[in-house]
């Protein structure tokens, strides 16, 4: 395969081995039904939407990848068209790390050589819309190394000096909201910018929990383009809530 042809073939790592301690006690947080339907799968299908992703990459649990892929062949996944190549998404579960650093380097090392350009999305952020995902590769393709999708900021930001838990907590600065963006995924990326970064920057305790960072730590320049609001985390159990209800008016308005 050409360098040129290289360059533009995109793939999408998605860490999903994390257990999501806030949303409370029971399955991993990607394995979290919603509309009765997995959030893992609707970000694997979030994902694949995009017709220029060929390959969806998910990083099971490190016990739990022969689950995942079981999980995995049993909905229907956008590009499995049996006897067609043209335009489809082949999928791939790996197990994961401890820390969500190893996890998408353990990602990365599962891609085949053909793959140019790397997504890396979070399982938590089911319901991104496949614009977001098409603007993010486009930047890439367009010469930025490292590209996130972010929204501006609707509250004024403070920062503090950390107490002890229920203290109060003194600011020490008030940034300037204007300048502030809070970032979504997927995040996209060089494959070869960001192998270097998992290569040169050290894991250190939980590791890094975003890569776009690991690539400024280098010195590469990351880029922003306009994020959604329904590309939002499903953190607390009311996000579940805020989820089900952007599902029920896309099923309303586009038969989704």
């Amino acid at each position: 395969m050409s360098d040129e042809s290289r360059q533009y073939r995109t793939a999408a790592v998605i860490p999903a081995a994390g257990r999501g301690v806030r949303l409370g006690p029971g399955a991993p947080k990607a394995l979290r039904a919603l509309n009765g339907t997995p959030m893992l799968i609707h970000a694997v299908r979030a994902m694949a939407a995009s017709r220029a992703v060929s390959l969806v990459v998910v990083v099971a649990p490190p016990e739990g990848a022969p689950e995942v892929k079981r999980l995995l062949d049993a909905y229907e996944l956008p590009g499995r068209t049996p006897g067609s190549s043209l335009g489809s998404t082949d999928y791939l579960v790996v197990p994961g790390g401890d820390t969500r650093q190893e996890s998408v380097r353990l990602g990365l090392d599962a891609l085949p050589e053909d793959i140019g350009v790397v997504l890396v999305h979070d399982a938590a952020r089911p319901l991104v819309p496949v614009e977001t995902v098409d603007a993010v590769i486009e930047a890439v393709r367009d010469g930025a190394p490292a590209v996130v999708p972010a929204l501006p900021l609707a509250d004024t930001v403070k920062e503090v000096e950390p107490a002890a838990k229920g203290e109060p907590e003194p600011v020490v600065a008030t940034p300037e909201r204007a300048r502030l963006r809070a970032v979504q995924t997927p995040q996209g990326f060089e494959r070869d910018t960001l192998l270097r970064a998992h290569e040169t920057v050290a894991l250190a305790g939980e590791g890094a929990t975003d890569d776009a960072g690991m690539v400024e730590r280098l010195g590469a320049p990351v880029v922003v383009v306009p994020g959604h609001e329904e590309a939002f985390k499903v953190t607390r159990p009311l996000d579940l809530v805020l989820a089900e209800a952007v599902l029920a008016r896309r099923r309303a308005n586009d038969g989704f």
